[in-house]
């Protein structure tokens, strides 16, 4: 298989320089390799929320459902829990997933759920033209901040790992070859795996030539050691223009997950049988 095999008939209405093709053009070449490599395209889900990053499904032929705003991990661990063989990935706005849906990607981070998530992270609401996101910097000008916001933006590394991520990992829409590699390995680790992107929307948020300048790539960092992944999540000054951010592969470890109680022999189904076995004694 080809990337372009996955591609559709679906005329993109992205803005020409938008960030999402990266993300796009990296998937693509991903699945269609793990495809060739015995990991068949029907067995993946993609799940996408509302915003730009929502139209994602819509340029590839894969099976795919769209959730509501904040919703996608919901829908991504009803579908990891009925069938836990399927690769299941979810495309999601820092609006849809920082907002509206913290609450599920705290829960699925702890329970460690066997699904990927790919943030799409442009610092704004694009699709509704430009106002303050969860991510934004302070001081950030839009619609609903014309005066510029007073709030500090949540660090969606440092949430994840505190939370119990297992595979948390920064890329940037400028860089598709790290892409691609970030990608795949969160998607063939077993666990939670987050891989937040940089994505930059040129209409209301154009980070491109600040990003060109302040990026670079960790590297020979331990990544078993959580306090070691804090310390580099945690090195980007939201508030100073010229700190330097962070890309790569900051955390990965093998942990006990939420799916395999599921699936009749995880450590979570075990302890269940001993649970109802003390209870049968007692009845």
């Amino acid at each position: 298989m080809k990337p372009q095999d996955l591609s559709t008939a679906a005329r993109n209405t992205w803005c020409p320089g938008c960030g999402n093709f990266s993300i796009l053009n990296a998937i693509k070449a991903v699945l269609a390799s793990m495809d060739e490599e015995g990991y068949p395209i029907e067995n993946t889900v993609l799940v996408s929320g509302i915003g730009c990053h929502g139209k994602i499904v819509d340029y590839l032929n894969v099976n795919s459902f769209y959730s509501i705003h904040g919703r996608t991990i919901p829908v991504a661990t009803g579908i990891k829990l009925a069938n836990p063989d399927l690769n299941v990935i979810c495309f999601s706005g820092d609006g849809d997933s920082l907002a509206e849906g913290i609450g599920h990607m705290i829960f699925a981070a702890k329970r460690n759920i066997d699904i990927t998530l790919i943030l799409h992270d442009n610092r704004v609401y694009g699709l509704t033209t430009g106002q303050y996101a969860p991510t934004s910097p302070p001081g950030f000008k839009g619609k609903s901040t014309p005066a510029g916001s007073i709030e500090q933006p949540v660090n969606p590394l440092d949430l994840m790992l505190s939370a119990g991520a297992t595979f948390v990992a920064r890329g940037y829409s400028h860089g598709i070859d790290q892409l691609q590699s970030l990608f795949k390995e969160a998607i063939m680790h077993k666990g939670f795996s987050l891989v937040d992107v940089l994505q930059v929307c040129v209409s209301y948020f154009n980070m491109y030539e600040s990003y060109n300048k302040r990026t670079y790539t960790v590297e020979g960092n331990d990544i078993t050691s959580l306090a070691e992944a804090k310390k580099i999540a945690r090195s980007w000054n939201y508030n100073d223009l010229n700190s330097p951010i962070p890309l790569g592969k900051f955390y990965q470890i093998d942990a006990p997950r939420f799916d395999q109680a599921f699936s009749g022999t995880g450590p979570l189904m075990a302890r269940e049988d001993k649970i109802s076995s003390k209870l049968e004694s007692f009845i």
